[in-house]
Protein backbone atom coordinates (compact mmCIF):
# COMPACT_ATOMS: atom_id res chain seq x y z
CA UNK A 1 0.00 0.00 0.00
CA UNK A 2 1.16 3.42 -0.61
CA UNK A 3 1.90 6.17 1.36
CA UNK A 4 -0.66 8.28 2.15
CA UNK A 5 -0.41 11.52 1.08
CA UNK A 6 -3.88 12.97 0.51
CA UNK A 7 -5.22 12.90 3.87
CA UNK A 8 -2.43 15.50 5.39
CA UNK A 9 0.33 17.49 3.97
CA UNK A 10 2.74 15.38 5.77
CA UNK A 11 3.02 11.47 4.84
CA UNK A 12 1.96 9.13 6.67
CA UNK A 13 2.72 5.42 7.13
CA UNK A 14 0.10 2.84 7.67
CA UNK A 15 2.14 -0.56 7.55
CA UNK A 16 5.14 -1.94 8.54
CA UNK A 17 6.08 -2.51 4.82
CA UNK A 18 5.35 1.08 3.85
CA UNK A 19 7.30 2.59 6.35
CA UNK A 20 10.79 0.06 5.83
CA UNK A 21 9.91 1.15 2.02
CA UNK A 22 10.38 4.70 2.82
CA UNK A 23 13.69 4.43 5.31
CA UNK A 24 14.95 2.06 2.48
CA UNK A 25 15.03 4.91 0.08
CA UNK A 26 16.23 7.53 2.90
CA UNK A 27 19.10 4.77 3.34
CA UNK A 28 19.95 4.34 -0.13
CA UNK A 29 20.72 8.22 -0.20
CA UNK A 30 23.20 7.96 2.76
CA UNK A 31 20.74 9.49 5.56
CA UNK A 32 20.53 9.31 9.16
CA UNK A 33 17.05 8.33 10.49
CA UNK A 34 15.60 9.35 13.92
CA UNK A 35 12.35 7.90 15.45
CA UNK A 36 9.96 9.44 18.12
CA UNK A 37 7.56 7.01 19.11
CA UNK A 38 4.18 8.31 21.21
CA UNK A 39 0.82 7.98 21.16
CA UNK A 40 -0.51 11.17 19.45
CA UNK A 41 -2.38 13.49 21.23
CA UNK A 42 1.41 16.36 20.67
CA UNK A 43 1.88 18.95 22.79
CA UNK A 44 4.86 20.90 23.13
CA UNK A 45 6.78 18.21 25.07
CA UNK A 46 6.54 16.31 22.02
CA UNK A 47 7.53 18.75 19.61
CA UNK A 48 10.41 19.24 21.69
CA UNK A 49 11.57 15.52 21.15
CA UNK A 50 10.90 16.05 17.45
CA UNK A 51 12.92 19.02 17.12
CA UNK A 52 15.61 17.43 19.28
CA UNK A 53 15.56 14.50 16.13
CA UNK A 54 15.83 16.72 13.71
CA UNK A 55 18.84 18.26 15.04
CA UNK A 56 20.55 14.57 15.52
CA UNK A 57 19.42 12.46 12.13
CA UNK A 58 18.25 13.89 8.61
CA UNK A 59 15.19 12.16 8.57
CA UNK A 60 12.68 11.95 11.71
CA UNK A 61 9.55 9.42 11.95
CA UNK A 62 7.16 10.18 14.44
CA UNK A 63 5.17 7.41 15.27
CA UNK A 64 1.86 7.99 16.69
CA UNK A 65 0.18 4.41 18.21
CA UNK A 66 -2.30 4.42 21.19
CA UNK A 67 -0.60 0.87 22.33
CA UNK A 68 -3.44 -1.60 24.14
CA UNK A 69 -0.64 -3.93 25.74
CA UNK A 70 0.66 -0.88 28.07
CA UNK A 71 -3.07 -0.60 29.58
CA UNK A 72 -4.57 -1.94 32.47
CA UNK A 73 -8.07 -3.40 32.42
CA UNK A 74 -8.92 -0.67 34.83
CA UNK A 75 -6.97 2.02 32.73
CA UNK A 76 -8.02 4.83 30.01
CA UNK A 77 -7.43 3.54 26.95
CA UNK A 78 -10.07 3.66 25.41
CA UNK A 79 -10.28 7.46 26.91
CA UNK A 80 -6.87 8.17 25.67
CA UNK A 81 -7.16 11.28 23.18
CA UNK A 82 -6.99 10.01 20.10
CA UNK A 83 -6.51 13.51 17.31
CA UNK A 84 -4.52 12.30 14.42
CA UNK A 85 -5.55 14.87 12.08
CA UNK A 86 -4.29 17.39 14.33
CA UNK A 87 -1.27 15.86 15.58
CA UNK A 88 -0.39 15.57 11.16
CA UNK A 89 -0.77 19.26 11.49
CA UNK A 90 1.78 20.16 14.35
CA UNK A 91 4.04 17.90 12.44
CA UNK A 92 4.36 19.36 9.04
CA UNK A 93 7.46 21.14 8.57
CA UNK A 94 8.83 19.12 11.51
CA UNK A 95 9.09 15.33 10.79
CA UNK A 96 9.19 13.64 7.48
CA UNK A 97 6.99 10.95 7.91
CA UNK A 98 4.30 9.62 10.10
CA UNK A 99 3.80 5.61 11.18
CA UNK A 100 0.58 5.23 11.98
CA UNK A 101 -0.45 1.53 12.41
CA UNK A 102 -3.83 0.24 13.58
CA UNK A 103 -3.71 -2.65 16.44
CA UNK A 104 -4.18 -5.49 13.99
CA UNK A 105 -0.90 -4.29 11.97
CA UNK A 106 0.92 -4.01 15.38
CA UNK A 107 -0.78 -6.97 16.59
CA UNK A 108 -2.21 -9.49 14.10
CA UNK A 109 -4.36 -12.46 14.96
CA UNK A 110 -1.51 -15.45 16.95
CA UNK A 111 0.38 -12.64 18.57
CA UNK A 112 1.86 -14.43 21.59
CA UNK A 113 5.59 -12.77 22.07
CA UNK A 114 5.86 -10.41 24.84
CA UNK A 115 9.59 -8.67 26.00
CA UNK A 116 9.88 -8.18 29.82
CA UNK A 117 12.24 -7.28 32.17
CA UNK A 118 13.75 -7.22 35.64
CA UNK A 119 15.22 -4.99 37.74
CA UNK A 120 14.66 -1.70 36.31
CA UNK A 121 10.72 -2.14 35.88
CA UNK A 122 10.01 -3.66 38.90
CA UNK A 123 9.30 -0.33 41.69
CA UNK A 124 7.89 2.29 41.50
CA UNK A 125 5.81 2.16 37.99
CA UNK A 126 5.77 -1.75 38.06
CA UNK A 127 4.46 -2.49 41.47
CA UNK A 128 1.33 -0.20 40.87
CA UNK A 129 0.97 -1.13 37.03
CA UNK A 130 2.40 -4.56 36.84
CA UNK A 131 1.79 -5.53 32.93
CA UNK A 132 2.74 -2.16 31.98
CA UNK A 133 6.32 -1.93 30.69
CA UNK A 134 5.94 -5.25 29.09
CA UNK A 135 3.61 -3.83 27.30
CA UNK A 136 5.96 -0.80 26.72
CA UNK A 137 8.89 -3.27 25.72
CA UNK A 138 7.12 -5.24 23.47
CA UNK A 139 5.66 -1.98 21.27
CA UNK A 140 8.68 0.01 21.18
CA UNK A 141 11.10 -3.13 20.50
CA UNK A 142 8.31 -3.27 17.59
CA UNK A 143 8.51 -0.07 16.50
CA UNK A 144 12.50 0.15 16.75
CA UNK A 145 12.58 -3.06 14.54
CA UNK A 146 10.51 -1.75 12.01
CA UNK A 147 12.58 1.55 11.62
CA UNK A 148 15.53 0.21 12.18
CA UNK A 149 16.74 3.99 13.34
CA UNK A 150 19.96 4.97 14.22
CA UNK A 151 18.21 7.19 17.53
CA UNK A 152 15.06 7.20 19.57
CA UNK A 153 13.86 9.83 21.54
CA UNK A 154 11.95 9.62 24.15
CA UNK A 155 11.14 12.09 27.09
CA UNK A 156 12.65 12.38 30.73
CA UNK A 157 9.00 12.78 32.18
CA UNK A 158 8.77 9.28 31.57
CA UNK A 159 12.07 8.47 33.43
CA UNK A 160 11.46 4.91 34.41
CA UNK A 161 10.01 4.12 30.91
CA UNK A 162 13.48 5.86 29.67
CA UNK A 163 15.74 3.16 31.68
CA UNK A 164 13.24 0.22 31.01
CA UNK A 165 13.63 1.47 27.29
CA UNK A 166 17.90 1.48 27.19
CA UNK A 167 18.37 -1.63 29.49
CA UNK A 168 16.44 -3.38 26.71
CA UNK A 169 17.99 -2.21 23.87
CA UNK A 170 21.38 -2.74 25.83
CA UNK A 171 20.58 -6.11 26.28
CA UNK A 172 19.18 -7.45 23.16
CA UNK A 173 22.01 -6.09 21.36
CA UNK A 174 19.70 -3.31 19.36
CA UNK A 175 22.23 -0.80 17.28
CA UNK A 176 19.62 1.82 18.10
CA UNK A 177 21.15 4.97 20.42
CA UNK A 178 18.68 6.13 22.90
CA UNK A 179 18.49 9.45 24.00
CA UNK A 180 16.28 11.27 26.48
CA UNK A 181 14.48 14.98 26.45
CA UNK A 182 14.29 17.25 28.82
CA UNK A 183 10.96 17.92 30.76
CA UNK A 184 8.67 20.35 29.25
CA UNK A 185 6.58 22.93 31.49
CA UNK A 186 4.26 25.54 31.79
CA UNK A 187 4.81 28.44 33.41
CA UNK A 188 3.99 27.40 36.73
CA UNK A 189 6.10 24.02 36.59
CA UNK A 190 3.47 21.28 35.96
CA UNK A 191 4.76 18.49 33.61
CA UNK A 192 3.19 18.51 29.92
CA UNK A 193 0.84 15.77 29.91
CA UNK A 194 -1.79 14.66 27.57
CA UNK A 195 -3.54 13.89 30.50
CA UNK A 196 -3.28 17.60 32.29
CA UNK A 197 -6.41 18.42 29.71
CA UNK A 198 -8.06 16.04 32.32
CA UNK A 199 -7.62 18.65 34.95
CA UNK A 200 -10.47 20.73 36.76
CA UNK A 201 -9.32 24.45 37.47
CA UNK A 202 -8.85 23.90 40.99
CA UNK A 203 -7.52 20.37 40.15
CA UNK A 204 -4.60 22.32 37.69
CA UNK A 205 -3.74 24.88 40.53
CA UNK A 206 -2.85 22.04 43.13
CA UNK A 207 -1.28 20.09 40.33
CA UNK A 208 1.37 23.46 39.73
CA UNK A 209 2.35 22.58 43.15
CA UNK A 210 3.25 19.39 42.11
CA UNK A 211 7.22 20.45 40.60
CA UNK A 212 7.60 22.46 43.95
CA UNK A 213 7.18 20.09 46.13
CA UNK A 214 9.44 17.70 43.92
CA UNK A 215 12.37 20.48 44.04
CA UNK A 216 12.16 21.51 48.12
CA UNK A 217 12.48 17.55 49.25
CA UNK A 218 14.94 16.62 46.85
CA UNK A 219 16.75 20.07 48.07
CA UNK A 220 16.05 18.95 51.68
CA UNK A 221 18.09 15.30 51.09
CA UNK A 222 21.01 17.14 48.94
CA UNK A 223 21.63 19.19 52.11
CA UNK A 224 21.80 16.13 53.88
CA UNK A 225 17.89 15.06 55.32
CA UNK A 226 17.32 11.33 54.97
CA UNK A 227 15.67 10.07 52.19
CA UNK A 228 12.58 8.38 54.43
CA UNK A 229 11.91 11.90 56.43
CA UNK A 230 12.40 14.29 53.67
CA UNK A 231 9.90 12.04 51.61
CA UNK A 232 7.43 11.41 53.88
CA UNK A 233 7.01 14.99 54.69
CA UNK A 234 6.85 15.61 51.15
CA UNK A 235 4.41 13.11 50.61
CA UNK A 236 2.24 14.74 53.25
CA UNK A 237 2.11 18.08 51.59
CA UNK A 238 0.88 16.49 48.17
CA UNK A 239 -1.97 14.96 50.04
CA UNK A 240 -3.00 18.32 51.40
CA UNK A 241 -3.16 19.88 47.85
CA UNK A 242 -6.00 18.10 47.52
CA UNK A 243 -4.10 14.54 45.78
CA UNK A 244 -6.35 11.90 46.78
CA UNK A 245 -4.38 9.04 46.53
CA UNK A 246 -0.20 8.74 46.27
CA UNK A 247 1.14 5.85 44.74
CA UNK A 248 5.07 6.96 45.53
CA UNK A 249 6.85 9.53 46.52
CA UNK A 250 10.61 8.07 46.21
CA UNK A 251 14.50 8.89 45.58
CA UNK A 252 15.75 6.13 43.57
CA UNK A 253 19.33 6.02 41.92
CA UNK A 254 19.01 7.21 38.55
CA UNK A 255 19.51 4.32 36.22
CA UNK A 256 18.94 1.69 38.33
CA UNK A 257 15.79 2.73 40.08
CA UNK A 258 17.02 0.57 43.12
CA UNK A 259 16.90 1.84 46.60
CA UNK A 260 19.16 3.27 48.76
CA UNK A 261 20.28 0.72 51.15
CA UNK A 262 21.38 3.63 53.83
CA UNK A 263 18.82 6.14 53.34
CA UNK A 264 21.09 8.43 51.90
CA UNK A 265 22.13 8.64 47.93
CA UNK A 266 25.40 7.30 47.31
CA UNK A 267 25.35 7.91 43.35
CA UNK A 268 23.07 9.90 41.28
CA UNK A 269 19.95 9.84 42.25
CA UNK A 270 16.53 10.79 41.10
CA UNK A 271 13.01 12.01 42.84
CA UNK A 272 10.09 10.31 41.29
CA UNK A 273 6.47 11.22 42.47
CA UNK A 274 2.79 9.55 41.12
CA UNK A 275 -0.07 10.93 42.55
CA UNK A 276 -3.93 10.95 41.93
CA UNK A 277 -6.29 14.12 41.64
CA UNK A 278 -9.84 13.96 40.34
CA UNK A 279 -9.71 11.59 37.72
CA UNK A 280 -5.81 12.46 36.36
CA UNK A 281 -2.62 10.26 37.87
CA UNK A 282 0.25 12.59 37.32
CA UNK A 283 4.23 11.67 37.23
CA UNK A 284 7.18 13.91 37.05
CA UNK A 285 10.50 13.59 38.61
CA UNK A 286 13.56 15.73 38.79
CA UNK A 287 17.66 14.72 39.51
CA UNK A 288 18.66 15.15 43.41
Amino acid sequence: MPLDTESYEISVARSAADLREAVAAWRKEGLSVALVPTMGALHEGHLSLVDQARKNADRTIVSIFVNPTQFAPNEDFSAYPRTEAADAAKLEGKADLIFAPNADDMYPEGFSTTISLTGVSEPLEGTFRPTHFAGVATVVAKLILRAMPDIAIFGEKDWQQLMVIRRMVADLDIPTQILGGPIMREPDGLALSSRNVYLSPEERKSAGQLNVILRETAASVANGASISDATAKGGKRILALGFEKLDYLEIRDSTSLAAFPDDRPTAPARILVAAKIGKTRLIDNMPV
